[in-house]
C-alpha cells in the first residue's frame, strides 16, 4: 500500500508523527585495538627469551679426606707472583727460602718472560701460579697480572692472601730500593 504524506510541506513541525533526523555518534570505539595491544604484549612476553646469567667458570677444588692433602701443589711447579706498591713485582719458584735467598724482583715487562720461562721448564701438570697481591698494591696490577694468565696460557692459577712474612719481605724490599 502506499502511504500518503499529509503533514504539508513547508516548515518544520515539531510533535507527535514528526521524525527527527538521525544524528552520527562522534565516539570511537576503542575495543578491537585495546584488545589488540594485549594479544602483542602476550604475544611478546610468551615468545621472548630471558638473558642467560653469564658468568665466569669456577673449578672449585675437589674435597679431600685430609686438610692436608687439599690444594697441595708440587714446589717444583709452583710460581709465586707478590704485587707491592708503585707497581713493583717479585716472585719466587718453590718454597720461600727462609733467608730470602730465591726472592727475586721485577717488573710487569719481564714477568711474562719469567712465567714464559717457568712454564717451558714445568710440566704443564705441574705448573701453578700463586697471586699475592699485598694491602698497598693497586687494583690496576692485580688486573695486569690476571690479564697475563691467560695472554701466556697459563690454565691454573689462584688468587691468595699473603702471608706476613712475605709482606715483611716486599716492604722490606721496596724500601731497600727506595733509598738512593
Amino acid at each position: 500500500m502506499a502511504e500518503m504524506d499529509t503533514s504539508g510541506g513547508g516548515g518544520h513541525k515539531k510533535g507527535p508523527g514528526v521524525k527527527k533526523g538521525k544524528k552520527q555518534s562522534t565516539r570511537v570505539d576503542l575495543t578491537p585495538m585495546v584488545d589488540l595491544g594485549f594479544l602483542l604484549i602476550t604475544f611478546f612476553i610468551f615468545t621472548t627469551t630471558m638473558s642467560s646469567p653469564t658468568a665466569m667458570k669456577l673449578f672449585m677444588p675437589k674435597d679431600a679426606d685430609k686438610p692436608e692433602e687439599q690444594n697441595k701443589a708440587k714446589e717444583s711447579g709452583a710460581l709465586t707472583i707478590l704485587l707491592g706498591k708503585d707497581n713493583s713485582v717479585f716472585y719466587y719458584e718453590g718454597i720461600l727460602d727462609p733467608a730470602g735467598a730465591n726472592f727475586k724482583a721485577s717488573n710487569f715487562k719481564e714477568i711474562r718472560d719469567v712465567i714464559i720461562n717457568k712454564k717451558k721448564s714445568t710440566p704443564a701438570d705441574d705448573f701453578v701460579i700463586v697471586i699475592k697481591p699485598n694491602e698497598e698494591c693497586k687494583y690496576k696490577n692485580v688486573i695486569d697480572i690476571m690479564d697475563e694468565m691467560p695472554i701466556n696460557a697459563v690454565k691454573r692459577y689462584a688468587l691468595v692472601d699473603i702471608s706476613e712474612g712475605e709482606n715483611q719481605l716486599v716492604k722490606a724490599t721496596e724500601a731497600s730500593n727506595s733509598l738512593p
